[in-house]
């Protein structure tokens, strides 16, 4: 079957719950004993929306050097909520206070609106807090593209904020990708001895490759 003929799902590039809920710090699958110092934002509370700005501000002044990243998943709901509560980027940096800017509580805000299924390589250390940041400035399928590029190729945070430019100048995710030596798709795939065996024997007698095989039985298993 032809890559471009196969039925695509529908993938979540945006966040799906709601602003300054602690699904991805609160889950001790992801974060472990650190789960249960999850704080949570509420928006809609002018009490949890006080304690939002004076975690923007804290966050802030703390951020230069540090490599916490639950931590900066903490502030980047500090600021989503905040601007939520507030009304607006120019508001929030005012109720920060401090030196807090526009453009700090924006990009932040950002990498708490990235999908779930990117969030929780961001706590894991998988991908840099520094590098969610480019990764969020950028919309749709390109947002997972960049960051399944940096978990498969190695990506560095100067690379990802040079391909997520060049996506917002206009050009392809998949085309930026490539013309950086990125092979789209691959990434190695470790199988139970004896699946392999099948495999190989399956691909070899429909001769195919096993990648066709693998494709068509997970299209049918996302559907």
């Amino acid at each position: 079957m032809n890559p471009n003929e196969r039925r695509r799902t529908q993938t979540a590039t945006e966040r799906e719950e709601p602003v300054g809920e602690p699904v991805v710090r609160g889950d001790p699958a992801v974060t472990g004993e650190r789960a249960r110092q999850a704080v949570g934002f509420d928006p809609s509370d002018p009490e949890s929306v006080a304690e939002a700005a004076r975690t923007v501000r804290s966050f802030a002044e703390a951020t230069a050097g540090t490599d916490d990243h639950v931590f900066m998943l903490r502030g980047a709901a500090a600021c989503a909520a905040l601007v939520r509560g507030v009304g607006s980027y120019k508001e929030a940096a005012e109720r920060a206070g401090g030196d807090v800017s526009v453009s700090f509580i924006r990009k932040w805000a950002r990498v708490h609106d990235l999908p779930q299924s990117v969030r929780r390589h961001v706590a894991r250390g998988h991908i840099a807090p520094t590098a969610a940041k480019h990764i969020a400035r950028v919309s749709g399928d390109a947002r997972l593209h960049l960051a399944w590029a940096t978990l498969d190729s190695d990506l560095t945070v100067r690379e990802i904020r040079r391909l997520a430019s060049e996506v917002n100048d206009g050009t392809p995710v998949t085309t930026a990708l490539s013309n950086h030596g990125v092979d789209i798709g691959t990434f190695e795939l470790s199988l139970p001895p004896e699946i392999y065996l099948e495999l190989r024997r399956r691909a070899s007698l429909e001769d195919t490759h096993p990648g066709e095989l693998v494709a068509d039985a997970l299209d049918g298993y996302f559907d």
